[in-house]
């Protein structure tokens, strides 16, 4: 452990060393690659290769980047201090929104769980290869409600109760591309789609992800139940009566509706104060207050959500301060990309930079950043999740082979979506400068600044 923390601390001094400006106001490039983008690689991988130290990772990484930006050209609201504050307060508004909603809807998970709900929804499956199919679609229906983690760790908590804990590699890597997919296309259902509805985008623009998603869902479900009941079967017992808490499907119901009623009235309404103050975040902790006396919180989980909540902010800090004006075009090959990319590196903070960038398709991109990164264990939080109660989940190799439906499923929606949908981006997300033709690759942040408006938080 103090090994690997060496580690981390020397590629961050390596980092640091290494990130010198050539000259003020200028972006460093690398074979033609922003320097700035190598950073952030840099960062990613680390994350990726030291799954248990993402927290200093992340953090350092902010402060790195941070530093090189000072040192360098600035940020595009200006240079030196006064720049990073003026970033900073461009930002505050959507990472406390996002940081609010990500505990919240930690707590909103927990009385789900205690609602006993779960337990119940195992007595309707039938006994066979259909039950585990069925299954799978239980858990794609509960992460449109709830966030895809907890859909993650609910479905393997029904799949150990059901197969005594004797559960095939394939069908876990089902369970959390059912708990993915059902995310995609539901602003209440995964971190990159709650992102994408904080920034303003529209739940009915998200929420044609399903199109791919239901491919999706129906390929990789089909091969990881007839997987799981050829190496266990499901095995029912009668439990003991269970009373459903109709309390907390009640507390879980009231947090729902305060966020997207919130976000409705302050897009609809009040559009000219959505980016000064975090009203979805103190919504949806207002309605959590209000049910303490019914049913109390778990509490207990707030140092372990908060933690990973301040990672994934620190993710997307690091992803605001990236030159997007550098980046390839919006297309279709690049939302296809972005969500291949996705099971290697974090979700997050590529959904940042195509939010940073704008003028994507969000149903595209939501499906393929929200589904892609079910093909390996690491390429979602969900699979982090599910991999904490099933450690044999956490080898590559047996994922990829079990688990090759994945991909297969990730391809076919994502033909599926496009087809029947095509490529419509959204020109009017963000009210950036247009790119001008010819413009110098060498341009600095500070003529960038001089020319972007601010970005609206809702439209």
């Amino acid at each position: 452990m103090k090994r690997s923390l060496g580690r981390a601390a020397v590629a961050s001094l390596l980092i640091s060393a290494v990130a010198m400006p050539a000259s003020a106001g200028e972006l460093i490039k690398v074979a033609g690659i922003p320097f700035d983008f190598i950073l952030f690689a840099m960062i990613l991988v680390g994350v990726t290769l030291f799954h248990r130290h993402t927290f200093l990772i992340g953090l350092s990484g902010v402060v790195t980047i941070t530093l090189f930006r000072l040192l360098t050209g600035g940020f595009r609201e200006g240079e030196g201090v006064h720049g990073l504050l003026a970033h900073l307060h461009n930002e505050w508004v959507s990472l406390v929104n996002l940081l609010c909603l990500l505990m919240g809807f930690a707590f909103l998970s927990r009385h789900f769980e205690k609602s006993q709900v779960p337990l119940v929804l195992p007595k309707y499956l039938p006994e066979n290869w259909k039950g585990n199919f069925i299954l799978l679609i239980m858990i794609f229906v509960l992460s449109i409600l709830l966030d895809n983690i907890a859909a993650a760790l609910i479905g393997g908590a029904m799949a150990h109760l059901l197969f005594r804990g004797r559960v095939h590699i394939g069908f876990l890597a089902a369970i959390v591309a059912a708990a993915n997919a059902g995310g995609s296309g539901s602003v209440v259902g995964g971190t990159t789609t709650t992102m994408m509805w904080i920034d303003g985008i529209s739940p009915l623009k998200v929420i044609d992800a399903y199109v791919g998603a239901v491919v999706a869902l129906c390929i990789t479900a089909f091969f990881g139940a007839r997987q799981q009941h050829a190496h266990s079967p499901i095995i029912k017992c009668e439990p003991e009566k269970i009373v459903v808490d109709k309390a907390r499907v009640g507390i879980v119901i009231m947090i729902l509706l305060a966020a997207i009623f919130t976000n409705m009235v302050v897009t609809i309404r009040f559009n000219q104060y959505a980016h000064s103050f975090p009203f979805i975040g103190v919504a949806v902790w207002l309605a959590i207050l209000i049910s303490v006396p019914i049913r109390r919180p778990d509490w207990e989980i707030m140092p372990q959500t908060f933690k990973g909540a301040v990672f994934l902010l620190s993710l997307i800090t690091c992803a605001s301060m990236m030159p997007v004006e550098q980046l390839p075009p919006p297309s279709a090959i690049t939302a296809l990309c972005l969500g291949g990319s996705s099971a290697i590196f974090d979700n997050i903070p590529l959904t940042a930079l195509a939010l940073r960038q704008g003028g994507h398709d969000w149903g595209v991109l939501a499906y393929a950043v929200g589904f892609g990164g079910s093909m390996l264990w690491f390429g979602s939080s969900a699979g982090v999740a599910l991999s904490s109660m099933y450690p044999e989940a956490k080898s590559v190799s047996r994922w990829v082979r079990h688990g090759w439906h994945v991909a297969v499923a990730y391809l076919a929606g994502f033909a599926v979506l496009f087809l029947a949908n095509g490529w419509h981006p959204d020109p009017t997300h963000k009210n950036l400068p247009k790119k001008v033709e010819n413009q110098s690759a060498q341009s600095s942040y500070a003529d960038y600044g001089a020319k972007a408006t601010t970005p609206a938080v809702a439209k």
